[in-house]
């Protein structure tokens, strides 16, 4: 299993993606909301980022493992946005965590249980003053790099 970007592997895409502004302060203040345990929750878009989606809202979860070191969305959390997700012909466009003490950079367990391909993974690091934001699509393990631009708002 690779957990370094993969030098000679194509870029599964999509190579940038946009945020709001609301929608980046939401998720950082998500992310100090839950310190010194890492936060997690997902960000609903209209369709995979993987194929070309949008970004809709951000859902803050609740981290069952309650740890500054892993995170786990609680099962409730999950099962109710699943639901609501399908219901509404949405998708998990992203996967959102903190980082506490390290960047905003998958770790070996984060890419472990990168479990929704079709998604990014977008990491809050809390370990500096200023957070840290990075985006990643994991793919059979490997880490592929995605340009964040923060759109402000109209």
């Amino acid at each position: 299993m690779t957990t370094t970007p993969a030098d000679t592997a194509a870029h599964p895409g999509p190579t940038s993606v946009s945020l709001s502004l609301d929608l980046v302060e939401a998720i950082v203040g998500h992310a100090w909301s839950e310190y010194p345990n890492e936060a997690c929750g997902l960000i609903i878009g209209d369709r995979p980022a993987a194929g070309g989606g949008s970004a809709l809202r951000f859902e803050p979860t609740t981290n069952k493992a309650g740890s500054p070191y892993r995170y786990e969305i609680d099962p409730a959390d999950l099962l109710r946005l699943t639901i609501a997700t399908d219901d509404a012909d949405e998708v998990f466009w992203a996967i959102v965590h903190s980082h506490v003490r390290s960047p905003a950079y998958p770790s070996p367990t984060d890419v472990g249980l990168a479990f929704y391909p079709e998604a990014l993974y977008l990491l809050v690091s809390l370990a500096a003053p200023e957070p840290g934001l990075g985006a990643f699509r994991i793919v059979d393990g490997t880490i592929h790099p995605v340009e964040l631009l923060v759109a402000a708002p109209d």
